[in-house]
């Protein structure tokens, strides 16, 4: 058998961090047994699917290298053939046209509750032989009476749902339009889903997606129900828990490999292994290893993540994330040093892309403005000496490397008989405009040389006109 998932989100608004994690899930479990991983937009809902969200999730995947093999499929493209299924159902007599009105189903679920029981359709269509005048009907389809669904469900285990339990399902709308839960078993059965994998808020979907799957004469799938995630106060993730939209990440300066692998982790575990690899993540893999219990979203735990991958991943990588942040505070990186160089200078001291562009804005911009605690502190008349020696043997300076960069400044203080730190800093806030930067010989190579002696010509005006 091959293998072949789904991931199948409402383009309803963004892909949000549960849905993304449930789409991890299932492409790693196609990856890990040579599979096929399918995209599936489920856009039935025509009031509040827009084209916006459908780009949204193509960006969310794209970003995350969650690569489809087929799809993405829409559902608004596949009515003709869940109307066909419909009406075939109907023909065999395994589902019908209901004609209740809204009063009478609103009298029977109070009839039912006076009775303290659970409000269900009491299938009083099943046997209407005359359509009723002027209504247009809904169809419901006939759920078995007897019986049980069996659930082996792959995270929770076996889950037994008495049919009893289970009314008459609508999967027609009274303008022709199909439900969600016939949608998705027509869909399930035409691209030959073999496991599904999905939150576990579906939970109450599933035995009635079964039924109507063997009513169809399918093959059933696998299901395994991943556990809701939590923010730190116990309530279901939300927008009041922060940053819960996978491109927000991006746009907040995560790496998307940061994202994947605190997601894995997130209901996951291999051990007390907690950083992983993409292939990793694949070879380890196993749907049995997923928690029962919801997991909690922990932000300081995922800015940990981030800054590993900063510090550790391949600074090529990095760089080419780290263009597009540049880009956005109006830096062309083309325009400037090497992206390359500045996140290698730079991936120590900073947790986050966004970081990381802002503190690197000095090596691509002219320098406006000094921080003012800085400047009173380093730019001062003392700083002059050592700042004007510096700006002749700089000059002078060839070839222009850290190495070289480094004796001479050294030198610099020991003639001026003055600490590193009376030299380095003056010189840090003139080339940068802060008191933080990379080593400051590091910092000057990068800059380029000619850059630096027009920022320290910069420096010694602006202590001259302030004294």
């Amino acid at each position: 058998m091959t293998i072949r998932t789904r991931f199948a989100p409402s383009p309803t608004g963004y892909l949000h961090v549960g849905g993304a994690r449930t789409a991890l899930f299932s492409w790693l479990y196609a990856r890990k047994h040579g599979g096929t991983f399918v995209l599936r937009i489920e856009d039935t809902d025509l009031e509040r699917s827009t084209a916006e969200s459908v780009n949204a999730i193509l960006e969310g995947m794209t970003w995350l290298g969650l690569e489809y093999d087929e799809g993405p499929f829409y559902q608004t493209h596949r009515f003709d053939r869940y109307k066909a299924l419909i009406q075939q159902l109907v023909d065999e007599g395994k589902a019908y046209h209901c004609y209740c009105s809204k009063e009478e189903l609103d009298d029977m679920r109070e009839a039912q509750m006076a009775l303290k029981e659970n409000p269900r359709y009491d299938g009083r269509c099943r046997h209407r032989a005359e359509p009723r005048e002027g209504v247009s009907p809904v169809v419901r389809f006939r759920n078995p009476d007897e019986g049980a669904v069996v659930i082996d469900d792959q995270v929770k285990g076996q889950i037994v749902v008495r049919n009893a339990e289970l009314d008459d399902l609508i999967i027609a709308r009274s303008d022709g339009s199909p439900t969600y839960n016939f949608t998705v078993v027509v869909d399930d059965l035409d691209m030959r889903i073999t496991h599904v994998m999905r939150g576990d808020d579906h939970v109450n979907n599933t035995p009635r997606q079964i039924n109507i799957l063997k009513a169809l004469g399918a093959e059933l799938p696998k299901y395994g129900h991943v556990p809701m995630i939590l923010g730190a106060d116990g309530a279901r993730l939300s927008k009041r828990h922060g940053a819960v939209s996978v491109m927000q990440y991006r746009d907040d300066g995560f790496l998307p490999e940061a994202v994947l692998n605190y997601l894995v982790r997130l209901g996951w575990s291999h051990g007390d292994q907690e950083i992983f690899s993409i292939d990793e993540m694949i070879e380890y893999f196993d749907v049995g290893d997923i928690n029962h219990s919801a997991s909690t979203f922990n932000p300081d735990k995922l800015l940990w993540l981030n800054h590993h991958y900063l510090m550790h991943g391949d600074p090529v990588h990095v760089a080419h994330h780290l263009r597009w942040h540049l880009g956005r505070i109006g830096i062309d990186p083309t325009e400037g040093p090497d992206p390359v160089e500045v996140v290698k200078a730079q991936r120590e001291r900073n947790k986050t892309l966004v970081e990381m562009a802002e503190a690197s804005a000095f090596f691509y911009r002219d320098v406006h403005q000094y921080d003012e605690k800085a400047a009173k502190k380093h730019l001062t008349p003392e700083a002059v000496d050592g700042l004007s020696m510096l700006r002749d043997t700089l000059g002078a300076l060839r070839p222009w490397v850290r190495e070289s960069i480094h004796d001479l400044i050294a030198a610099t203080a020991e003639a001026l008989e003055v600490k590193m730190g009376g030299i380095a800093q003056p010189l840090r806030v003139a080339v940068s405009g802060t008191s933080v930067s990379p080593p400051i010989d590091l910092t000057l190579e990068i800059l380029g040389q000619e850059k630096t002696l027009a920022r320290i010509d910069q420096a010694l005006n602006w202590i001259g006109k302030k004294t």
